[in-house]
């Protein structure tokens, strides 16, 4: 589906135009092109195979879809792919694909499989001129800049969900609570792996237009993108050092279910050895002998159990005191 169609000179819009006008204008030397599709169908991505000249590879690389972030030279032209990232209510990640097509005097960015566009992009570039004059590496900076810049909120959300399970593993909670948390724990690890994957290969796409031989289609553009390198470096180091926190997270509380079992046996141990004192003379004095100690006396019963009485509440105070009960 056509988003945009409009021909550009020295920074400022010249009019909307229709795609069969395409060529037209980007044979004017002093002119540049951008069009804008979504989920463009075969027919459409031959019209414009034809009014710009992509190379073959490109297009076969768009219809498949599902390309690995890159940024490619083709002659005196770019074919940059890069993945946006967006979050559904129930904090699922939807992995969409912008391909660009950038030429000397056009830009054509095809989105797929994204819900937000790219509007106001076109919206910024129109409102600098003096930067527009530059020309389509402008429009591939401005486009790289927006789409690196909608990965923050995605990675605050992961960051503010880590925290609260943070709270949550120290709460007073049950075994199946400690579950849950490793789960959860879990999931948002498979969600920072799945942004490094569609992130990290930019790095390197990006880093080819900073330094080295830069293409001549992005010569004097270095700082700006320089810019967007420098972001994305940033988020991939909050990728890994979340996941970082997750792993300790996850060691963090294991550790804590095995403080709660240990608890949990120091009670019990504690049990078992108040019941184990009267067990023990009540056995004794249970034993088929003749001569034991007080059998026949007339005191012997209320005296036995009044020891045991004494030696359980001496063991409670003991293991009152040493936090065991």
């Amino acid at each position: 589906m056509l988003i945009n169609c409009a021909a550009y000179q020295d920074g400022r819009k010249l009019a909307d135009i229709e795609v069969d006008d395409i060529s037209v204008y980007v044979a004017k030397p002093e002119c540049f092109v951008w069009v804008a599709l979504k989920d463009p169908g075969p027919g459409e991505l031959d019209v414009m195979k034809h009014e710009f000249g992509l190379h073959e590879l490109a297009i076969e690389d768009v219809r498949n879809g599902h390309q690995r972030p890159k940024i490619e030279e083709y002659g005196d032209s770019l074919f940059a792919v890069m993945h946006t990232i967006e979050m559904d209510e129930e904090g699922e990640l939807l992995i969409g694909e912008m391909d660009v097509f950038v030429g000397p005097n056009y830009v054509l960015s095809v989105r797929n499989r994204s819900r937000l566009g790219f509007q106001e992009v076109r919206a910024r570039c129109e409102r600098e001129p003096n930067l527009l004059k530059e020309g389509s590496a402008f429009v591939l900076y401005a486009l790289a800049d927006n789409l690196v810049d909608r990965y923050f909120p995605v990675l605050e959300k992961i960051g503010a969900e880590i925290e609260e399970i943070e709270d949550r593993i120290f709460g007073k909670h049950t075994l199946a609570a400690s579950r849950a948390i490793i789960e959860d724990l879990y999931a948002l690890k498979r969600r920072l792996v799945l942004l490094e994957h569609h992130i990290a290969p930019l790095l390197e796409g990006i880093g080819q237009l900073t330094g080295g031989r830069i293409p001549a289609i992005c010569q004097g553009m270095q700082a700006y993108f320089r810019d967007v390198y420098d972001h994305l470096d940033r988020i991939v180091r909050t990728i890994e050092g979340r996941r970082d926190m997750i792993v300790t997270a996850v060691q963090v509380n294991l550790g804590m279910i095995s403080l709660a079992e240990n608890e949990v046996t120091k009670r019990l141990g504690s049990f078992a050895a108040l019941f184990a004192v009267p067990t023990m003379i009540a056995g004794i004095y249970g034993m088929n002998f003749q001569e034991i100690p007080e059998l026949h006396w007339q005191y012997g019963y209320p005296a036995c159990v009044a020891v045991m009485a004494l030696l359980d509440g001496f063991l409670y105070w003991r293991f009152k005191k040493a936090n065991w009960l």
